[in-house]
């Protein structure tokens, strides 16, 4: 189960945080990784040293997801270093936490041109580079549920994630499946940066088990969709949230 011998995965975003664990787990059950990042080099290779390290074999590349020709060049040097990519992991993304009100034209367009330009410029790449019978794994967020103040737009933009991943699901073809993960509240520098131990407890109590997701918990769900097992699922949007909604 969940054997990834032999796969070509590449990982948006996977210098830090859950796109790291996710990379790190693939890697861990037998795929090659592309360590995507935009402007972390020392992380990024800092995580294709653990996975070496592992037994692995992993690159980085920088790329900014929402510039088009970046994408392009993404693509192509990991097709050049590898022959091929089975799975796309859209893990990179960025939040600004206010209320509507206080949000600027360059907080919306930034999070507008990472978390959905970004994702579309992926796909549109994937729709020729991907390999027959791959698969998308698109990452939402279950703040598209939970209506949460201070959310609106990074909300809107995960809102636009899953919409997209529903009809590229029944446009894409090649028997290529295409989800997204909807993670909770989960520790990482991005979600806990700047709020209160109040605030940590008070996501921490909506869920079901009491915590904080940890990021290992995150990529083992991927680590499932990424696998032949999951090939029967497409077009959905999974909670991994610990019953949060």
């Amino acid at each position: 189960m969940n054997n990834l011998d032999n796969k070509v995965i590449l990982v948006t975003g996977s210098s830090k945080g859950i796109g790291k664990e996710v990379a790190i787990l693939l890697a861990r059950n037998g795929a090659k990784i592309i360590v995507n990042h935009s402007n972390s080099q020392k992380e990024a290779d800092e995580t294709v040293n653990e996975i070496k390290r592992n037994g692995g074999d992993a690159i980085a590349i920088k790329a900014d997801v929402s510039d088009k020709e970046q994408v392009i060049q993404l693509f192509d040097k990991a097709l050049a270093e590898y022959g091929k990519i089975d799975v796309l992991v859209n893990n990179a993304g960025t939040m600004i936490s206010k209320k509507l009100k206080d949000v600027t034209q360059d907080d919306f367009t930034k999070q507008f041109e990472v978390n959905v330009r970004g994702i579309f410029n992926t796909l549109q790449e994937a729709d020729s580079k991907l390999a027959d019978n791959g698969k998308i794994i698109n990452f939402s967020s279950s703040t598209t549920k939970l209506m949460l103040p201070t959310y609106a737009i990074y909300s809107a933009t995960k809102a636009a994630v899953e919409q997209m991943t529903r009809v590229y699901a029944k446009e894409i073809g090649r028997g290529i499946s295409v989800n997204a993960i909807a993670p909770g509240a989960t520790e990482t520098d991005l979600f806990m940066n700047g709020k209160s131990q109040e605030q940590i407890d008070k996501m921490s109590a909506m869920n079901a088990f009491d915590r904080l997701a940890k990021p290992i918990d995150i990529a083992r769900v991927v680590l499932f969709l990424a696998s032949d097992d999951s090939s029967w699922i497409s077009g959905q949007v999974i909670g991994a949230n610990g019953a949060l909604v």
